[in-house]
C-alpha cells in the first residue's frame, strides 16, 4: 500500500491497486465518528458506441443506458432492496450517473464493515430479467417527463444542443422515452459485463474507520474477480465551432433565464497538463464572475442579474464553459457578458488574492469528510489519478500564463440560449 502525504495539507492518502485492478483510495480521519464510500465504475452516458471484450463488431447501445443500469443494480436476486438494507441500520445510501462515471454511495456512522460488503456485494450481483428492465422503464420514462418540465433542465439541454454537433454530451444523461423503450436486458448484462470490471471500476473511502481492515474486507470480496480486456469505445469527432449561435424557447417561467456557451479547442492552448489547464481556467471564470469580482458586482447594481453560475466542463479535444443566469433585461445582460469576454481586463491583485482564497479553502476542504471523496472522485475520474499537490500547483500559477491562455481564446466562438416566458 501506498501512502501520500498531501502537500501543505494535514492529511494522508492510502492508494492500493489490486492484481485484478482496482484501485483503491482511503482517507482515514481519527476526528471524526462518520464515514464515506463510494464504489464507481468509470462508465458513463457518453459511452453508446463500442467494441465488446469478445467481439470485433463496433455496436450501438441505446442512449441513457448507464443511468438505466444504475437503477437497475439496485434490484437483488433475493428481492431484498439495497436502500431498504441500508435503511434499516440508519445508513444512508445513494447513485448516481454522470456523463463519465456512476457511483454507489454509502455512508453513516456505524457498521462500516457490514456496509462496505454489502456495498460491493451488491454492486457485483447484476439481476436483470425482462419483468424487471420493462418495469423499470414506466419508471425512468416518467422521471424523464419529470425533468422536462423543469425551466433549469430544459435550457440546460438546449444549450448543451447548441454547444455540441455530434459530442454524446448533446444527449441527456437520461437518454430520451424512444431509446429507453429499446433496451432490454441483453444490453444491461452486456455493458455490465464490459465496465463493471475491476480494472475498470475504483472505491473511495473517506472517515472514521480502519484502513488495514478496510482493505481486508475489498481483497477478500473481490478476490475472484478477474481483470478484463476493456472495450474499445467509438471516439466522435467534435467540430470546434459552436453547433448553433442563438435558440430561443419557451417555458412556464416569470423571469427570463440566459444561457451561454463558450467552445474552446485544447489545441489552441500551450497547456499539456490538464490539472494546470482546469485552474488556469477556473481562475479566468472567477476573476470575470466570481462572487468578489468587479463585473458581477455590476450586474447586480445594474439590476441585470438575480443569480448567475459558471462551470467548466471537458471533452477529449474541448474545454466548455457553460454560464447560467436569470435577469429582467436579458438582451442587456447578453451584451454586457459578450463585451466583458471580449475585452478581459485582468487584475493581478485579484488574481493573487483569489490563489490564498484558494489555498485556504483547500485546507478546509479536508475537514469535510464529503467534500474530500468529491473532490477525489473527480480527480481519478478526470485525470486518472490523485491529485495530493494542488495547493503546490495553485501557488505556483503565474498571471503571465493567464495572460497568454486569454490571448489564445476566441471568445467569440458562444452559442447563446434565451428562455423566456411563455406569455411573451
Amino acid at each position: 500500500m501506498k501512502k501520500i502525504s498531501q502537500k501543505g495539507l494535514d492529511q494522508d492518502i492510502f492508494l492500493k491497486t489490486l492484481k485484478n485492478g482496482l484501485e483503491v483510495i482511503l482517507i482515514p480521519y481519527e476526528n471524526k465518528n462518520n464515514y464515506f464510500m463510494t464504489y464507481a465504475t468509470k462508465f458513463g452516458s457518453t459511452i453508446t458506441s463500442f467494441i465488446p471484450n469478445n467481439s470485433k463488431k463496433m455496436i450501438k447501445v441505446p442512449d441513457g443506458i448507464a443511468h438505466f443500469l444504475e437503477h437497475k443494480m439496485f434490484e437483488q436476486p433475493s428481492g431484498e432492496d439495497p436502500f431498504t438494507y441500508y435503511s434499516q441500520s440508519g445508513t444512508g445510501a445513494n447513485a448516481s450517473t454522470s456523463f463519465d462515471s456512476t457511483q454507489y454511495i454509502c455512508y453513516g456512522t456505524k457498521n462500516f464493515k457490514e456496509n462496505l460488503s454489502y456495498l460491493i456485494d451488491y454492486v457485483n450481483t447484476p439481476y436483470f430479467t425482462d419483468e424487471n428492465v420493462e418495469k423499470e422503464k414506466g419508471i425512468i420514462t416518467e422521471e424523464l417527463k419529470m425533468y422536462l418540465d423543469i425551466p433549469d433542465f430544459q435550457i440546460e439541454n438546449e444549450l448543451r444542443k447548441s454547444i455540441y454537433k455530434t459530442n454524446p454530451r448533446r444527449i441527456d444523461i437520461g437518454g430520451t422515452v424512444e431509446e429507453i423503450e429499446k433496451i432490454t436486458k441483453e444490453d444491461l448484462y452486456l455493458c455490465y459485463n464490459n465496465f463493471y470490471s475491476p480494472n475498470n471500476m475504483f472505491i473511495l473511502i473517506a472517515g472514521n474507520f480502519n484502513v488495514d481492515e478496510a482493505i481486508n474486507i475489498i481483497e477478500e470480496k473481490l478476490k475472484d474477480k478477474p481483470i478484463i480486456k476493456l472495450p474499445k469505445i467509438k471516439k466522435v469527432k467534435e467540430i470546434d465551432a459552436v453547433n448553433k449561435k442563438e435558440e430561443t424557447i419557451y417555458s412556464d417561467i416569470k423571469i427570463p433565464k440566459l444561457g451561454l456557451g463558450l467552445k474552446i479547442p485544447k489545441k489552441n492552448i500551450n497547456i499539456s497538463s490538464k490539472v494546470e489547464l482546469d485552474l488556469y481556467l477556473s481562475m479566468l471564470t472567477s476573476i470575470i464572475f466570481g462572487s468578489s469580482s468587479e463585473f458581477r458586482e455590476k450586474l447586480r447594481s445594474n439590476k441585470l442579474i438575480n443569480n448567475l453560475y459558471t462551470e467548466w466542463e471537458t471533452t477529449e479535444d474541448h474545454k466548455v464553459l457553460l454560464l447560467y443566469a436569470s435577469t429582467e433585461n436579458i438582451e442587456e445582460l447578453i451584451q454586457e457578458i459578450k463585451n466583458e469576454l471580449k475585452n478581459i481586463n485582468m487584475d493581478e491583485k485579484a488574481f493573487e488574492r483569489i490563489k490564498k482564497v484558494w489555498i485556504a479553502n483547500e485546507v478546509k476542504i479536508t475537514d469535510h469528510i464529503e467534500a474530500t471523496v468529491g473532490n477525489l472522485y473527480d480527480d481519478i475520474v478526470r485525470y486518472n489519478k490523485v491529485i495530493s499537490n494542488r495547493t503546490e500547483l495553485i501557488r505556483k500559477m503565474k498571471f503571465s500564463k493567464l495572460l497568454d491562455i486569454i490571448s489564445n481564446i476566441d471568445m467569440n466562438n458562444t452559442s447563446i440560449v434565451k428562455m423566456l416566458p411563455k406569455d411573451k
